[in-house]
């Protein structure tokens, strides 16, 4: 029965994506769906797996490597997103795990990315999380602070790919997902990490490339 309902909401998920992407004139596998999994054991991720999906989003270092190895063991092919904040101290066991990092927004956190690329070889995609509502209880760099964060980062050869952003909760998402857009416009940036269960149709309609879904696939946690 868990197989039956992931597989229902996945399909559910996937239809809408697909519905918004072609109102805004793009095709659906240009946006990746993440299964954000934080919280959820094995036993509730891997019906999804068996239902093809293949991208994860985690947002603790230790919960991934508590999980992971074992699920990718047993399916190849899975990609793992760091979506929450990441201390500079694990950078390199971040580097390890993940293949994307969605939550880049400070000098130390470039700097400690780059030691650990340099040390384990392995390139992980790095998003530059911009505090878009400015916020001061949630992590990212302030929209004035973004040009000379990415100069920075460019400048540590740090793989960034992409701009990720959490909009305030309970208001329209819509002016603030239309915001980070004009600013990867403007930094000659393509990927666009932004929407969750409540808003992704609005993000994939305003152009993002990466959806992070966690309730809308899992359910409501207990």
């Amino acid at each position: 029965m868990i197989a039956d309902d992931s597989s229902t909401r996945l399909a559910a998920v996937q239809d809408r994506i697909a519905r918004a992407a072609r109102l805004a004139g793009r095709q659906p596998d240009t946006v990746t769906l993440i299964a954000i999994s934080k919280t959820h054991p094995t036993a509730a991720i891997r019906p999804l797996i068996a239902a093809g999906q293949r991208a994860f989003g985690e947002n603790r270092v230790q919960e991934a490597e508590a999980k992971w190895p074992a699920l990718r063991e047993e399916t190849p092919g899975i990609a793992l997103h760091l979506v929450g904040q990441l201390q500079s101290n694990k950078a390199e066991a971040a580097v390890g795990l993940f293949d994307a990092i969605h939550s880049v927004d400070r000098p130390s956190l470039i700097a400690a990315l780059a030691k650990a690329i340099d040390k384990t070889g392995r390139r992980p995609d790095c998003f530059v999380q911009v505090n878009i509502g400015d916020e001061p209880q949630k992590g990212g760099v302030a929209i004035g602070d973004l040009p000379a964060l990415l100069a920075e980062a460019r400048t540590a050869a740090l793989p960034i790919v992409g701009l990720m952003a959490v909009p305030p909760a309970d208001i329209e998402a819509a002016p603030y997902f239309a915001l980070l857009a004009k600013l990867a416009r403007e930094e000659g940036i393509d990927r666009l990490s932004m929407g969750m269960s409540a808003d992704y149709e609005t993000a994939v309609t305003l152009g993002a490339t990466h959806v992070r879904v966690g309730s809308a696939l899992f359910g409501s946690r207990a």
